[in-house]
């Protein structure tokens, strides 16, 4: 591990400190935390270079034996999990709570790559007039990842276990606003594998754009792995060129709850509550929508604003915090538009509605009161733009076809969430909905063991489950005359 904290550029098995730095903040204080390396062209073609060096011998090298790598760095992972916590609240703002339960989940993502790694089976064929064919699984070769800044451990992780796993080479390139507890997840995975040079590297910068650019213009990069915003991960699709190659996406979201009348109201309303305003609501899988039963609604809104009352917002490290802050204030001033286009267009604001100024003076970072509207319609901002912060907006409903119907209405499909008891009929609406991730009764979706990603403009491919692996390897028939 390097001595200098701004060496956070790994290339080629080395640590370097680069030729300029970049600051990064505390959002919930602004006050600056550290320096990191600024990468540019010239090293993402160096990290390129020595990925393309390292593919040959890591693919080479027995699963066995990458599986006990990932293994050990999983292991690592949870001994440190306590300051990589506090590291993620420190640079991203969420409770420590929810940093912890990040990392710890991180680590569970590893071992499951570790699983992975020994299942990329091919299969025989029956023999044909000619002969028996074969279907093998190879490695896609040196992969990008780039990671977000709101899951900016568990996303980072996940994206690396797999690649690695799969006997491909990885550049991590973490989100410029969280690279501090990227670089600390990368230094253990590389330590803790013992991998060779190459293998594992990492790109901070303040110029994702160049450094992405520089890369996807050589055709030396075999895949990419993006989750992010919707409008960028589009502008990788489109710099293809005159090179294709495999591209994984996970991109904006905009889910819908559905809360049937036949739901345990109260278990709804806590995990309703659990699934939006956690880390404030910056989630591509956060409830966006909330879709209630006439029948139900009130009594149903009245319990959900109990539970947000109870919400506290606060510092990620301070004891009781549930809600930390946005990310910046760019996000803050898009809550703000949402809101004010909301009530502009007839919606009641039942809770919150407006900036949080804390006690604490140190605390001049963009706060919003977790805020829910009643009222809301389809025509309105919030309804179709993913707001990406703590506002939940409550919207009635009929018939359960309504709700499907209403809840499909979107060109994002990522995340569903359906609250009901009878089994025919939630069947029906998990079958109905057009989203890669349903989530029944419960308010996080997302496990090592499941499949996660998007249909329409919401992701390609998926991380996770068995299917994680998939994108990061090729397909080759072997026609044999024996």
């Amino acid at each position: 591990m390097p001595a200098d904290p701004s060496a956070t550029l790994l290339v080629d098995g080395v640590w370097e400190p680069g030729s300029a730095t970049f600051d990064v903040a505390d959002p919930a204080t602004l006050r600056v935390l550290g320096q990191v390396a600024d990468a540019g062209p010239e090293e993402a073609l160096a990290a390129l270079a020595a990925a393309d060096r390292a593919a040959g011998p890591w693919r080479r090298t027995p699963a066995e034996s990458r599986s006990t790598a990932l293994r050990a760095a999983a292991a690592e992972i949870r001994a440190q999990a306590e300051p990589l916590a506090a590291l993620m609240t420190s640079e991203n703002g969420k409770p420590l709570g929810e940093a912890r339960g990040e990392i710890l989940g991180s680590a569970r993502m590893l071992e499951w790559a570790a699983e992975e790694a020994r299942r990329t089976n091919g299969r025989v064929t029956p023999d044909a007039a000619a002969g028996p064919g074969l279907v093998l699984r190879v490695p896609v070769g040196p992969a990008l990842a780039i990671t977000p800044w709101n899951f900016p451990a568990s996303m980072l992780v996940r994206k690396v276990g797999l690649a690695l796993a799969a006997g491909c080479p990885v550049i991590v390139k973490p989100a410029e606003q969280t690279p501090l507890v990227g670089t600390a997840l990368v230094r253990i995975i590389a330590a803790a594998g013992e991998l060779p040079a190459g293998v594992l590297q990492s790109l901070t910068t303040s110029r994702p754009g160049d450094v992405a650019g520089a890369l996807l213009a050589d055709p030396r990069l075999r895949k990419v792995s993006f989750t992010g915003s919707t409008a960028v991960g589009l502008s990788l699709v489109r710099s293809t060129g005159d090179h294709l190659r495999r591209t994984s996406l996970e991109m904006g979201g905009h889910s819908p709850a559905i809360v049937f009348d036949d739901a345990d109201l109260p278990a709804a309303a806590a995990a309703v509550a659990a699934a939006k305003f956690a880390n404030a609501g910056q989630s591509c899988i956060a409830v966006n929508r909330l879709l209630v039963q006439r029948s139900v609604h009130d009594e149903f809104v009245a319990l959900l604003l109990e539970k947000v009352a109870a919400l506290k917002l606060g510092h990620g490290s301070a004891e009781g915090t549930t809600v930390g802050p946005l990310i910046d204030f760019t996000g803050l001033d898009k809550v703000e538009r949402h809101v004010t286009d909301a009530v502009k267009r007839g919606a009641t604001v039942a809770a919150g509605g407006r900036r949080w100024t804390p006690g604490d003076p140190a605390l001049t970072g963009a706060f919003y009161e977790p805020t829910v509207l009643t009222g809301a319609d389809d025509a309105m901002l919030i309804s179709s733009e993913e707001t990406f912060g703590p506002v939940l907006p409550v919207y009635a409903f009929d018939d359960d076809e309504e709700a499907v119907d209403r809840a499909n209405a979107t060109d994002y499909g990522l995340a569903a969430y359906v609250h009901g008891s009878a089994l025919a009929r939630v069947w029906r609406a998990v079958d109905q909905l057009s989203f890669g991730v349903v989530a029944v009764n419960e308010a996080f979706p997302v496990r090592p063991e499941l499949p996660f990603g998007g249909m329409k403009n919401s992701g390609l491919e998926r991380e996770g489950g068995t299917e994680g692996i998939d994108a990061y390897l090729e397909t080759k028939s072997v026609a044999m005359r024996l």
